[in-house]
C-alpha cells in the first residue's frame, strides 16, 4: 500500500495523429499541461503517441522508428515535463533493445525519474493490428509501479482484454490501472463495432478487481481505418466517471478515493475467496492439466559393491 493521499486526480488525453514526432509530441505536451491545470497528478497518453498507428500494414521502414529507452528524446522530453508539473505520465514507445523490438511503456514518476520500462505481453495479429511483424511478446511481466500519488499497474491495448493481466498487477497492489490504447475499426469486418466490447471488458476487470480503470485511445481516419477514441475513466464499481466521445481531441480528468476503495475491495471479499491451488488450468495454453514434472534424480550414492573376504574365517 503506497503512502500517498487518499484522493488522487487522474487524467486521459486524446488526440489524432501524423506523422510528424514533434507535432504529436507537442500536442500530448498541451494536453497534458490543461490536465495539470485541472489537477490532475496522474495523466495517460494514448499507445505509440509519436506517430500514426503503423502496424496497420507490414512494412520493414517502420523498424526506424524505433529507439533505446536510454537517451530516448521523446522520453526525456516528458521526464522534464513530469518533473516541472509534478505529474506520473507512463509514456508509450515503440522500443529497440539490441536486436529485437517491443511495444512498450516508460513510467514516469512525479520527479521526472524513470522508474522502468513496461514491454506490452499479449501482442495481436490480425487485419489492420499486425503487430507480431513489429513486436517480441514483452519479457518484463506485468508489473507495479510505486509513484508519489498511487501504486499503478500498466498494460497496454491487447492486455487490456485479459484478466490475468489486471489480476496479476492487483494482486502486486495495483491501486489504479492504465491501459494507453490504439483501437478503432476492423480492415475485414466493416459492420463491426468493437468500442462497447472493449469498453466492457476493462470495466468487467474494474468490477472483479475492485480498483479504478483509465483507458486512453486515439482518434481520427488512418489510411481508412477509423480509431475511435472513447477513451474513460471507471471507478471501482465500474462506473464511468469521465469519457471523451469517438471524435474529440481534449483532456479530462476524475478523482478516486484510494481509502475507500481499499476498504469496499476487502469488503466484497473477492481476494479473500480466491483458490489459487484450483487455478492451474490457467497455467498451461488449453487448460489440460500440467504434466508430471520429471522426478529429479537422486543425490544418493550408490551402494557399494560387497567384496568378498578373503580372510579365512576363525
Amino acid at each position: 500500500m503506497s503512502s500517498a493521499p487518499t484522493t488522487v486526480t487522474v487524467a486521459i488525453l486524446q488526440s489524432d495523429f501524423t506523422d510528424d514526432v514533434r507535432a504529436n509530441v507537442d500536442r500530448i505536451t498541451e494536453l497534458a499541461r490543461k490536465a495539470a491545470q485541472r489537477g490532475a497528478q496522474i495523466v495517460l497518453p494514448p499507445e505509440l503517441f509519436e506517430g500514426p498507428y503503423f502496424c496497420r500494414a507490414q512494412d520493414a521502414r517502420n523498424f526506424s522508428r524505433a529507439r533505446p529507452v536510454d537517451g530516448h528524446s521523446t522520453v526525456q522530453h516528458f521526464q522534464r515535463l513530469a518533473k516541472e508539473l509534478q505529474l506520473v505520465i507512463p509514456v508509450s514507445f515503440f522500443e529497440r533493445a539490441g536486436p529485437v523490438f517491443y511495444n512498450s511503456v516508460a513510467v514516469i514518476d512525479a520527479d521526472g525519474s524513470l522508474l522502468g520500462v513496461y514491454r506490452k505481453s499479449h501482442i495481436p495479429d490480425g487485419p489492420g493490428y499486425q503487430e507480431k511483424f513489429y513486436f517480441r511478446p514483452g519479457d518484463s511481466g506485468f508489473k507495479t509501479w510505486r509513484t508519489r500519488y498511487a501504486d499503478i499497474g500498466v498494460g497496454i491495448c491487447w492486455d487490456q482484454w485479459f484478466p490475468e493481466c489486471a489480476r496479476a498487477m492487483v494482486l502486486q497492489g495495483a491501486e489504479l490501472l492504465l491501459y494507453p490504447t490504439a483501437i478503432g475499426s476492423e480492415p475485414e469486418e466493416p459492420n463491426l463495432d468493437t468500442r462497447d466490447l472493449w469498453t466492457r471488458a476493462m470495466i468487467g476487470h474494474a468490477v472483479s478487481n475492485v480498483v479504478p480503470i483509465v483507458s486512453a485511445n486515439r482518434v481520427g481516419n488512418e489510411g481508412g481505418q477509423i480509431f475511435y477514441g472513447s477513451s474513460f475513466i471507471a471507478n471501482h464499481r465500474g462506473e464511468k466517471l469521465a469519457e471523451l466521445n469517438r471524435t474529440e481531441v481534449g483532456a479530462v480528468t476524475a478523482s478516486v478515493d484510494l481509502e475507500q476503495i481499499r476498504k469496499d475491495r476487502a469488503s466484497f471479499g473477492f481476494f479473500r475467496d480466491r483458490r489459487p491451488e484450483l487455478y492451474s488450468p490457467l497455467l498451461t495454453s488449453d487448460g489440460a492439466s500440467p504434466p508430471t514434472p520429471p522426478r529429479a534424480p537422486s543425490r544418493k550414492k550408490p551402494p557399494r559393491a560387497r567384496v568378498k573376504s578373503t580372510r579365512r574365517r576363525r
